[in-house]
C-alpha cells in the first residue's frame, strides 16, 4: 500500500480537504481537524473514485476488489478515500468497502471470471471479477476456489499472489479490443495509463495511475529516438501514454479507436501529433 505522504505537491495523492486531513500531514497543511483513517478493503467487482461526492462527478479511477484503502470519512453514501495501489484520493460509494481482513490471498488472471454461489458451473453467477482482482482463498473444492464470502471461483482463473506474469506487454496484448473509458482500470474499459498500470501490475510492478506520473516515475529514460525500441519500452505524450510491442507497433488505450488498439508507431505519431497531444515528450524503458 503507498503509505508514502513525504511529496505533497501532487493533490491527486494528498489526503486533504480544508476540513479534514490526514494526521500525518499536521504542520504541513491547513485543516480543521485531523484523522488517522481506517483501514478498509474493497468488497465489490469495481467501483469508480470520483473527484467529488456525487454520482455525476467525472470519473477519476476505479478500485477492484481486494484494493486496500485509508477511509477518512464516510458521508451520505460516499467514502473519503486514499486507494492503496496508487495513492489516489477521491470519493468511492459507502457500500463497497468491508473491512480489512482477511488479507487477498490469490489474484485474478483471467480477463473477468464469474463468482458462484457454489462449486458448480450451473448455478446462477452472482457477478463476475476482472483482471487483477484480489481474493481471499480459505478452500478448494474441485475445480474451484472458495472465498472468504462463501462465493466460488473457477480456479485456473486465478494465481497465487506471490505468482506473475513477467512479460506485461503479452497481458496488454490479451486486452486488445477492450473499449476505451476515461478513468477505466479494469477489463471492461481502459484508459491508456490504466492499461499500462494494469499490464504491469500483473508482472508485479507497481506503477502510478495517470500518464503523467508514470513518464515520472517509471524506468529510466531513453534517448529521444523512435528507431531503437524494444517490446515493453513506454512511449509518452503530454497525456497519453503507449507500450511497444516490439521496434515498431505501439499498442495504447486510445480515444481514436475508442478501444485497445495496435498500430504502427509512426502511424500513430504523426496522428497524434497533428490532431492531439503532439509530439512525443520521452521514452523510458524498465529494466530488471
Amino acid at each position: 500500500m503507498l503509505d508514502d505522504l513525504s511529496d505533497i505537491t501532487d493533490p491527486r495523492l494528498i489526503p486533504a480537504r480544508p476540513d479534514l486531513a490526514d494526521i500525518r500531514l499536521r504542520g504541513r497543511v491547513s485543516a480543521e481537524r485531523y484523522v488517522p483513517g481506517e483501514a478498509r478493503r474493497v468488497v465489490v467487482p469495481s467501483a469508480p473514485l470520483r473527484r467529488a461526492p456525487r454520482f455525476d462527478a467525472g470519473l477519476d479511477t476505479e478500485a477492484v476488489m481486494g484494493d486496500a484503502v485509508t477511509l477518512y470519512e464516510a458521508e451520505e453514501g460516499f467514502a473519503w478515500v486514499r486507494l492503496g495501489p496508487d495513492g489516489y484520493v477521491g470519493y468511492l460509494p459507502e457500500a463497497a468497502l468491508g473491512p480489512a481482513d482477511p488479507a487477498p490471498t490469490h489474484r485474478v488472471t483471467a480477463l473477468r471470471t464469474f463468482l458462484y454461489p457454489g462449486p458448480d458451473l450451473k448455478l446462477p453467477a452472482a457477478g463476475y471479477l476482472t483482471l487483477g482482482a484480489r481474493i481471499a482463498v480459505t478452500a478448494q473444492a474441485g475445480q474451484y476456489l472458495r472465498l472468504a464470502t462463501g462465493e466460488h471461483v473457477f480456479a485456473d482463473h486465478c494465481a497465487d499472489l506471490s505468482a506473475t506474469e513477467p512479460d506485461f506487454a503479452g497481458t496488454a496484448e490479451r486486452l486488445i479490443g477492450t473499449p476505451y473509458l476515461w478513468g477505466g482500470r479494469t477489463s471492461l474499459g481502459l484508459d491508456c495509463s490504466g492499461l499500462v498500470q494494469l499490464s504491469l501490475a500483473a508482472a508485479g510492478i507497481a506503477a502510478p495511475r495517470d500518464a503523467d506520473q508514470q513518464e515520472r516515475g517509471l524506468g529510466e529514460a531513453l534517448p529521444p529516438r523512435l528507431d531503437d525500441l524494444r517490446r515493453g519500452d513506454l512511449v509518452f505524450w503530454r497525456g497519453h501514454v503507449g507500450l511497444m510491442l516490439d521496434a515498431t507497433r505501439l499498442i495504447h488505450a486510445n480515444g481514436f479507436h475508442m478501444a485497445v488498439a495496435v498500430e504502427p508507431l509512426g502511424l500513430a505519431v504523426a496522428r497524434i501529433l497533428e490532431k492531439s497531444y503532439g509530439p512525443v515528450t520521452s521514452i523510458r524503458r524498465l529494466t530488471a
